[in-house]
Order: structure tokens, then C-alpha cells, then sequence
């Protein structure tokens, strides 16, 4: 290994250019509008509801004030009651409305979701057929987080864009029919707050573009340096790999100043939106009520900014500072990738036609269903497990963590269906984890504990011990994957007999997790199975599982088998949290304490 292939290039302090932004919303935007023309019906029901949505609004700080000019403080208490009444009335019809603003939502969101699906994996096929040799290994991130994150995203974004554009249409009008003076106190500071959170929009999505790959590049780097350091010493280039390598570090510390700074604006803009009109509207009283406005009047225009439009301008800044970056994110990668924006723009005929109409599309059933989950050791002792909920799905890999003792085993035992849990419910693949009528297990997932099983035979026989009929041509893909070749040949090659006592730890491990990989089952659980492996065979282990096809959770006691899985389950007693590794660091103090130690 030479200094030029253990250092490679940091990132621009920077990042992403704001020229390569604009190029990502020029492609976007045309195809998210013909995205949305083809649904004007969805956009048209959506609207009618929100409309109704808005006199809600309206009526909320209008009919307070009309209570307390026309009613208690005129001394007819009846007439401020009734006004009143109107008011809980229109508050008390809003059931209805967010049921209808929610099945149009779905409306909209689930064909995007299954359009992105069917665009990746187009293209991962279309980069199979092309390219054998290199196959596509990010095509099971796209199918599964990648577009739940696109679908949860544009959800969110549009419920919430949709919320302020109608509470803004109410509130402005009701604004406007106390006294059209209040807008001239109240509109602008709001739109300075939103304009100046508008314009940290693009640089956040650049910081956090910048962030993420400096992150992926010391990553890739650290990795290797380890698998190469004998070769650095050898050479003599330690100074210049641990030079290349400082720098490296250096620059992701930048990008993370960076996107520190564009939160810390962020935040201001929140706070000039969410606090000046407030402040605005209460200095400006004694003039506006010099220009005959009423009590009554002041306080429905106060209602109008505490309890309608400041929360919902608050919730659209939130929601467009983290899933708007986000989103734009995660698309730029789509389009990189397998260019699934354009998906946005589905084509009818593309889809598999059968009689009377076009085929239906079914999610296929997760790998991994738990429901209310709850398992004790003994009558009144405290769960190890609690009401856990959790899904994984088809060809997703899961990283289990959490303190020694929380349960993690415990879990694992759960979804193989060696622990019978005291509440809950266990389904793989739709259908039970144990009972009379399911399959049998071993077709079903295979779980490796950390003390690996090897039984005295051949080599063969324990390689194929889940699938007798794996021919020889299987056998040798499995070794070549985990690299066991070279233990394989120490043995004396598969036909050679096999004495467990004479293996070390790490041999077992290596040996079990060739066995798991020719298994037939779709699930595979490893239960601290790499913990005797060096942290090079551990990853290589965990990538083979991971591209086999299948699903693949991992009870993870090292920070790198957190990074390299979809997602992480952090157990922490009665509070689990799931997410990935950047979601984490951020909204578990559990997990962050785990990875300081790590």
C-alpha cells in the first residue's frame, strides 16, 4: 500500500457548490410539477378541505373578539357566550376535517413512494445486466430507507406547507376584517423572519451535503489505514499517511462548523418569525387603539398570531430546515444513483398491465414484525423487554445496541423463536416465529450466537449443516466472500476433518458465518457473532451477509457495526429508539454515550 492509496482527497470546506444546488432544483422542479399535474384531482380535494381549515381559523379569532366587543364588555354576557359557542363549534368539527386532509395526503405520497421503488430497481437491474462485475450495493438502501425517508419527507413537507398557506389565508383574513391596520403591524416581521429562513435554505443543504461526506470519507479512510498499517510501517510513510489523514479530519471539523453556523441563523430567523410580530403587535397597542380599534379586536388579532399562525409558521420553518434538506439530499443521490426524480413523472405504460386495468402494487410483508412485545425471566421480576414494537423489512440490516444485560440477546432469541415471549406478538414474514402450523425455522432464519457451533466431521459437512444440498460451486462463492479460503486451506481444504477443540474462537466464528451464508433462510441473526473476529473480517462478514440476499440483524458490540447497517435499535430499558446512525447521534443521549466509549 502507498501513501496515495491510504490518503486520497479531503472535501472542500464548503462541500457541494451552490451551483450544483441550483442544478439539483432545475431537474426536480420540472418533474415534480408534472408529478403534480397528473393528480389535480388529489390537489383539488386537498385544497377543499384546507379551505375549510382556513375559516376555522378565521372563525376562532374573530368570534373572540366579537364575544368581548358585542357580548361581556358591552354587559351582555348571552351574546359573548354565543359567540363562543360558534367558536368551540368550529373547533369541534376539525375531527373531520384532518380525516379528509390525511386520505388525500396518502393520495399523494404512496404512488411517489412506489414510483421511486420501481425506478431503482429498473435501474439496479438495467447496471446488473450491463456490469456484472459490480453489482449495484446501494440498490437495498434506495428500496427501503432511502425511499421511506423521500415518502415521510414529502408527507411532512406538504402537510405542513399546506397548514401555513390556509392558517396564513385565515388569519390574514381575519386580521383584515377587524382592522386592515393590523396588517401593516404584523406582516412585516413576518415576512423578514421567513424571508431570512428562506435564504439559509440552500447553504443548510449544502453544509449538510459537505457534513455527510466528510464523515464518509474519514470513515473510508480510518478503514484503510487499519487493514494497511503493516504496509505504512514497512514503508516508512506513517508521517505522510497520519499528515493526509490530520487534514482529512481537519476539513470534516470545518464542515461541521459550518453547518453549525447555518443552524445558529437558522434559529435567529425562527426567532424574529416566532416572537417580533408578537412583540410588534403588543407595542403598537396604544396607537392602534388612538385609531379605533376595539379591545375585542386586539385580542382576536393576539389569537390569530399566539394559537394559529406562529405555530404553524413554526412547524413549517422546523419541518423545512430538517425534511427539506433531507429531502433534497436524498433525491440528489436518487439522481446520481438511478436518476429517480424522474419518477416523479411516472409513466402509465410502464406499469404491468392485466385485464380490466393496471396491476395493483402490493409492499411485500416484512422480514420482522414485533408487537407489543414484553418478556420477564420470572413472575414479578421487571421485563427485560417491554411493549417493544419494531419492523424490519425485507433486505434491511439492523444493528442492535445497547448496555450489557438490557436484552439484546434476549431480542434476538424473540425473533428466532427460542424465547417464548410472556405478551406480544412475533411474526416472520407475515407469519408466526414458532408454532404448529409454521414452516420449519431453520428455512426460516438462522441465528448465530457468539458461541459459535462446529460438531467433528469435514469441513463440507459443517459448511452445508442448514442446507445438505448447497453444491460445491456455492460452497466456494460463501468462502470467497467471507475470505475463509485461507483457513479452509490450513484445515487441509473441505474434505478434511474438522476437530472443534483445535479451532480458535474467531476459526468457529469465520466457519458459522460461511454456514449461515448458504443457508436457505431469508433472516439471518447474529447474536455478537464477529466478536472474535479482528475488526477487517468483522466488516468483511458483515457486508457479505448484508449483500446476500435477504435481511440481516446484527447484535452489535462495535461502534462500526452501527454505521454500516440501514438502521440502529437502541435499547435502553422501557425507552428504545430506532433511526439511523446521524439521527441518533442526535436524538438519543444513550447512543452518544455509547459511541464516546466505543
Amino acid at each position: 500500500m502507498t501513501a496515495k492509496e491510504t490518503a486520497g482527497r479531503a472535501p472542500a470546506e464548503g462541500g457541494g457548490t451552490p451551483y450544483e444546488d441550483r442544478g439539483t432544483l432545475r431537474r426536480l422542479l420540472p418533474r415534480g410539477r408534472r408529478f403534480l399535474s397528473r393528480r389535480k384531482g388529489v390537489l383539488l380535494r386537498l385544497t377543499g378541505w384546507s379551505l375549510l381549515e382556513s375559516a376555522q381559523t378565521f372563525l376562532g379569532g374573530y368570534c373572540l373578539a366579537r364575544a368581548l366587543d358585542q357580548g361581556f364588555l358591552a354587559g351582555r354576557t348571552g351574546t359573548g357566550l354565543v359567540w363562543l359557542a360558534v367558536a368551540a363549534t368550529a373547533i369541534l368539527v376539525g375531527g373531520p376535517l384532518v380525516r379528509g386532509v390525511f386520505a388525500e395526503l396518502a393520495s399523494l405520497v404512496e404512488p411517489l413512494r412506489d414510483t421511486l421503488v420501481r425506478r431503482a430497481v429498473t435501474q439496479s437491474l438495467r447496471r446488473a445486466v450491463a456490469d456484472p462485475a459490480h453489482p449495484d450495493d446501494g440498490a437495498v438502501s434506495r428500496l427501503t430507507h432511502q425511499t421511506e425517508i423521500v415518502r415521510d419527507s414529502f408527507a411532512g413537507l406538504v402537510l405542513t406547507a399546506r397548514s401555513f398557506v390556509f392558517t396564513l389565508v385565515g388569519a390574514v383574513a381575519g386580521l383584515l376584517t377587524l382592522a386592515p391596520l393590523f396588517l401593516l403591524v404584523v406582516l412585516p416581521p413576518l415576512a423578514l423572519g421567513l424571508l431570512l429562513f428562506l435564504a439559509t435554505l440552500r447553504p443548510m443543504a449544502t453544509a449538510q451535503r459537505a457534513f455527510l461526506d466528510a464523515d464518509e470519507a474519514i470513515a473510508d479512510r480510518v478503514g484503510a489505514v487499519g487493514a494497511g498499517l503493516r504496509d505504512i510501517v514497512a514503508c516508512g510513510t506513517g508521517a505522510e499517511v497520519a499528515d493526509r489523514t490530520e487534514r482529512l479530519i481537519e476539513a470534516g471539523a470545518r464542515t461541521s462548523r459550518v453547518l453549525a453556523r447555518w443552524a445558529a441563523v437558522r434559529a435567529l430567523a425562527l426567532g424574529v418569525a416566532g416572537q417580533l410580530p408578537v412583540i410588534t403587535l403588543l407595542a403598537a397597542t396604544p396607537w392602534l387603539l388612538g385609531h379605533g380599534v376595539t379591545s375585542g379586536a386586539l385580542l382576536g388579532a393576539l389569537a390569530y398570531l399566539v394559537q394559529a399562525l406562529l405555530p404553524a409558521l413554526h412547524t413549517l420553518m422546523t419541518a423545512l430546515g430538517t425534511a427539506g434538506t433531507r429531502l433534497l439530499v436524498v433525491l440528489e443521490r436518487f439522481e446520481d444513483r438511478t436518476a429517480a426524480p424522474a419518477a416523479m413523472a411516472p409513466d402509465p405504460s410502464a406499469q404491468p398491465v392485466v385485464k380490466g386495468g393496471v396491476a395493483p402494487t402490493r409492499r411485500p410483508r416484512p422480514a420482522v414484525e414485533i408487537r407489543s412485545v414484553t418478556v420477564a425471566y420470572a413472575p414479578g421480576a421487571p421485563p427485560v423487554l417491554d411493549g417493544l414494537d419494531l419492523t424490519v423489512e425485507q433486505g434491511e440490516h439492523l444493528a442492535v445496541v445497547g448496555p450489557s444485560g438490557i436484552g439484546k440477546s434476549t431480542l434476538a432469541g424473540v425473533i428466532a423463536g427460542l424465547l417464548v415471549p410472556d405478551r406480544g406478538t412475533v411474526l416472520l414474514a407475515g407469519e408466526p416465529v414458532s408454532g404448529p402450523r409454521t414452516s420449519e425455522p431453520a428455512r426460516r432464519r438462522v441465528l448465530i450466537p457468539q458461541q459459535a457451533y462446529i460438531f467433528t466431521g469435514t469441513v463440507r459437512d459443517n459448511l452445508r449443516y442448514l442446507r445438505p444440498n448447497t453444491s460445491s460451486a456455492e460452497l466456494t462463492a460463501a468462502v470467497d466472500a467471507l475470505d475463509a479460503d485461507g483457513l479452509i486451506g490450513r484445515l487441509g481444504g473441505p474434505d478434511a476433518t474438522v476437530e472443534p477443540a483445535k479451532l480458535s474462537q474467531g476459526e468457529r466464528q469465520l466457519l458459522a458465518l460461511c454456514r449461515a451464508y448458504v443457508s436457505a433462510a431469508p433472516l439471518v441473526i447474529l447474536d455478537e457473532a464477529t466478536c472474535h473476529l479482528d475488526p477487517v473480517a468483522e466488516a468483511r462478514a458483515e457486508r457479505a451477509l448484508a449483500e446476500r440476499p435477504g435481511t440481516l440483524i446484527v447484535i452489535a458490540h462495535r461502534l462500526s457495526s452501527a454505521r454500516r447497517a440501514d438502521r440502529v435499535l437502541v435499547l435502553d430499558g422501557t425507552r428504545p429508539a430506532c433511526g439511523t446512525h446521524e439521527e441518533l447521534l442526535t436524538g438519543s443521549a444513550l447512543y452518544r454515550d455509547l459511541a464516546g466509549h466505543w
